[in-house]
């Protein structure tokens, strides 16, 4: 099996072990009553709190002390055995802990596999560049094929979606102890100040005015991606309480299906990422990712499963742009920025800012939000408000994006990664 194969099958398992759950968590917790919407939003902040430590702890033992895959493989198959036990969980407050300790071992591993990608990449000669988008459009693939899974096996409300993406995880773990050797850089000297033992050089970067806004619109975006995870799916369920629509409406039967249209838009959007980055250069697809979060938003608050289905679905449709002109791009602006004795470092502080700090807040203050401003006392919520106030959210940070972040691309200037 080629080298690009094998890191296929890694991309793709990651995000599946993912997707199994993650946008249907929502459904699960409110068809089976386990608790408040604040509680969620609690539930959902883990993802957050162990991004804000753990993605850049573990790049620090990466690239320090432990071999990548191995790390990464222990990580997963620890994380397939939480999911496991997830079903034996009925109290919304129990199942915050469960999911915290979930997501400490998960977390990590998405940055940390784009390390191991990158590593093994250079090592075998390829232009990083050039390769990694289409191994990567193969997460966003598991990712799909997941939710189809969680749906057609009537999944989307009970627990057997935490099993399959369990049993999945422990099969990756195992499978990573099976990649090429990504052995720590092991470039600190023995005089070296317990700063740089620590690896903690990556938190340097904050200190750029440019590297700083760039972290800084990487939180804000970092929370509008968590508001489409929490909400996504259990909006569309919704539907099923307005007598025009009903339980047996085709948008809430398949409702996890109609949401892995988002996930099928980033498979195309992501191999346009070396053009637009060439073309355009990195301020510009920030934002246009950020102009998409804005429609995102919009089209949802007009939508609906009759005369605004379409809205539905262009909305999942430029969901694509939306993650995928951030998040890809911005990992390999850091990739391509950084010195090479901190990447993984770097990586997992992108991944802490984004995932932590930003998908923190935008649990927490929406979860507040939605409960008190949004939620009638019948339970029901004001989905139209909702997603109006997350687009008006949107557009205020892609103003102040254009006006604050200073970058000039320069269309000649090749993207390379230094070595």
């Amino acid at each position: 099996m080629n080298i690009k194969l094998r890191l296929t099958l890694l991309s793709f398992f990651q995000f599946f072990v993912w997707g199994a759950w993650l946008i249907t968590l929502a459904t699960y917790y409110f068809t089976n009553n386990i608790g408040t919407g604040v509680q969620l939003g609690a539930i959902f902040s883990t993802l957050a709190l162990s991004s804000m430590l753990m993605p850049a702890l573990i790049g620090i033992i990466a690239d320090k002390w432990m071999n990548g895959e191995r790390l990464y493989g222990v990580l997963q198959i620890l994380y397939g055995l939480i999911l496991i036990y997830v079903p034996q969980v009925k109290d919304a407050d129990a199942l915050y802990y469960v999911f915290f300790a979930a997501m400490i071992c998960y977390m990590p591993t998405i940055s940390l596999s784009n390390s191991i990608s990158y590593k093994i990449l250079k090592d075998n000669n390829y232009d990083v560049i050039a390769v990694f988008p289409p191994i990567r459009v193969w997460g966003t693939i598991g990712f799909i094929a997941a939710m189809w899974v969680t749906n057609l096996t009537g999944s989307k409300a009970n627990a057997n979606q935490f099993l399959i993406a369990g049993i999945a995880a422990m099969a990756l773990g195992l499978y990573s102890f099976t990649l090429p050797k990504c052995r720590p850089q092991k470039t600190i000297s023995s005089e070296a100040s317990l700063f740089e033992m620590l690896g903690l050089q990556a938190f340097k970067l904050l200190s750029q005015y440019k590297m700083a806004l760039f972290f800084i619109f990487s939180m804000f975006l970092g929370a509008a991606l968590q508001l489409t995870n929490m909400y996504g799916d259990t909006f569309l369920d919704d539907f099923k309480n307005m007598p025009e629509y009903g339980p047996e409406s085709f948008v809430v039967r398949y409702s996890t299906i109609i949401m892995s249209i988002s996930q099928i838009s980033e498979t195309v959007f992501i191999l346009t990422i070396p053009f637009f980055l060439k073309r355009f250069g990195i301020k510009n697809i920030m934002m246009f990712s950020m102009l998409a979060w804005v429609l995102r938003f919009g089209l949802f608050a007009f939508g609906d499963p009759g005369s605004g289905l379409w809205m539905i679905i262009l909305s999942c449709i430029v969901y694509g742009m939306a993650f995928d002109f951030f998040n890809i791009s911005g990992s390999l602006f850091i990739e391509t920025n950084t010195d090479p004795a901190i990447r993984s470092s770097a990586q997992g502080l992108f991944m802490m800012i984004t995932n932590g700090v930003g998908a923190f807040l935008g649990s927490m203050i929406s979860g507040f939000i939605i409960q008190h401003y949004f939620t009638r006392q019948n339970g029901l919520k004001e989905w139209p408000a909702i997603w109006f106030t997350f687009s008006v959210y949107a557009f205020i940070v892609m103003i102040l994006f254009v006006i604050l972040f200073k970058h000039k691309h320069d269309p000649n200037q090749t993207l390379t990664v230094r070595h």
